[in-house]
């Protein structure tokens, strides 16, 4: 493979310091990284999307400044060992095994992208304690209604093709470039031509790292068979939801709906951007969070009451221009090779 395209936020990213680590969840290895400093008051658990790995929330990571980001690959993907079963479930249930086994508290704020928000949100219904849930790119209605439905009917199909044929053709149709690239130029909303040969290689290096083809099958199975919008009523912590105006995945008429059935809800819209905003905005991003983060303690302390319903706040955000590219500085503690994925 050809070398590693520079990112345009590569001397943000290469002067975070960041740690790989690994713990043990149910007898299964999670692998996880640290960015920010590790003495930082104030912690953020991200958890990344369908085929990606921590690498897909590196760049918004960079741009939470001052802030202990700890981004896991999913089980599955990455780096991570699979679960038995990759239900909403079994999700839910790593999830909070993996925030009890770094001994993380209920101040600690919990982010998820696109699939990530529906593993988030499931969990926090479920009753993980954080003071400020973090939506960025929330699937936030049925992929199996509406008029995503036929495409998303062809999808369960492709995945499940790749799952049944004889592994090597399998594992070549799921892992196919061509595929890769027609979903990653799908997803890819920038004119920024340095910026989509990042995304492009992005996808192209990690989207294709999963464990076994079952197990990616089950994964999409469970991103297609739930949503958000299946636990709004028992999230009843502050939520910040950042939103796309063009995303094809979930329109905002939708994530207007979820917000106005969460019980404490902000909505950020990041304009001129899809369902990539962790790529291509993710400063926008990040200044959402830390904004959002530094009010959530007064907003928690009042407490929306389980049933009532603020009415949720749109705050619309400027597209943001990606930084030049400089030449990468060593980081402190550099990330080890890892296969993956960047969704």
């Amino acid at each position: 493979m050809q070398p590693p395209v520079l990112s345009p936020y590569q001397s943000l990213m290469a002067a975070t310091p960041v740690v790989h680590r690994s713990v043990q969840v149910d007898g299964r290895t999670t692998h996880f990284w640290e960015y920010g400093p590790s003495d930082a008051t104030q912690t953020v658990l991200a958890v990344h999307g369908f085929r990606g790995d921590h690498h897909g929330l590196e760049a918004i990571a960079a741009h939470l400044d001052g802030v202990r980001v700890i981004v896991p690959d999913l089980p599955g993907f990455g780096s991570s060992d699979p679960l038995p079963v990759s239900d909403i479930d079994s999700y839910v249930a790593w999830l909070r095994g993996f925030h009890a086994a770094l001994g993380l508290g209920g101040d600690t704020v919990v982010l998820g992208h696109s699939f990530g928000s529906i593993v988030v949100a499931a969990t926090v219904a479920s009753g993980l304690a954080t003071r400020l849930l973090v939506l960025v790119n929330p699937i936030a209605a049925p992929a199996l209604q509406g008029p995503r439905a036929v495409g998303t009917a062809i999808a369960i199909g492709y995945y499940r093709a790749g799952a049944v044929l004889p592994k090597p053709l399998g594992l070549g149709l799921l892992r196919n470039p061509a595929i890769v690239r027609v979903m990653s130029l799908a997803m890819l909303k920038s004119h920024d031509r340095d910026l989509r040969r990042w995304v492009h290689d992005q996808h192209d290096r990690y989207f294709s790292a999963f464990a076994n083809r079952t197990s990616v099958l089950e994964a999409f199975r469970t991103s297609v068979t739930h949503d958000v919008a299946e636990y709004a009523d028992r999230i009843t912590v502050p939520v910040l939801m950042i939103a796309a105006e063009r995303d094809d995945i979930t329109a905002v008429p939708e994530q207007r709906a979820l917000a106005a059935r969460l019980a404490d809800a902000e909505l950020v819209v990041v304009p001129h951007v899809g369902h990539l905003v962790h790529y291509e905005t993710p400063g926008a991003a990040a200044s959402a969070v830390l904004r959002r983060m530094a009010d959530a303690p007064k907003r928690g302390r009042k407490g929306a009451q389980p049933g009532s319903k603020r009415a949720p706040k749109e705050t619309p955000k400027p597209k943001e221009t990606p930084k030049p590219k400089e030449t990468p500085k060593p980081r402190a503690t550099p990330t080890p090779p890892a296969d993956g994925a960047a969704s």
